[in-house]
């Protein structure tokens, strides 16, 4: 972040929050909590989060607002990298070059292997959704 550009934060409904710089969406949180990257940011810079990667079959429930289901993560074309729970992690999916969405892990990659069963991770902002649609922020 440039130091002269002006940081503001944005309150929208639902305790929701938005850092932005310049007018363009960085970070949000809801209700007091973490501040998460923003899908554009994160498509700028892919690096600053760690990533998992879900299958094919996945892509649509994700881009719908679905949880990630274990078995998504742990099939064929699924990648599944060490993380402990709460990480934020950016969802990749086979054959995509940008993340789909930015998600909390609710379980350890280790029990996501062993369980398969259950949400491995939740999606809190993914491509098409409402935080998406934003325009700037002037």
């Amino acid at each position: 972040m440039p130091k002269k550009d002006p940081v503001k934060i944005v309150r929208c409904h639902e305790h929701i929050e938005i850092l932005t710089v310049n007018g363009e969406l960085l970070f949000f949180r809801q209700r007091e909590g973490p501040f998460y990257p923003t899908l554009r940011l994160l498509h700028k810079y892919p690096f600053i989060l760690p990533h998992q990667q879900v299958d094919k079959g996945a892509i649509k429930f994700v881009l719908s607002g679905a949880n990630i289901m274990c078995p998504g993560l742990t099939s064929p074309g699924a990648k599944l990298y060490p993380a402990a729970v709460d990480t934020i992690v950016a969802i990749m999916a086979e054959g995509k070059q940008h993340a789909l969405c930015v998600g909390v892990m609710k379980m350890s990659a280790e029990d996501i292997e062993k369980v398969n069963k259950g949400i491995g991770i939740e999606n809190i902002h993914y491509l098409n959704d409402g935080l998406w649609h934003m325009k700037t922020y002037k």
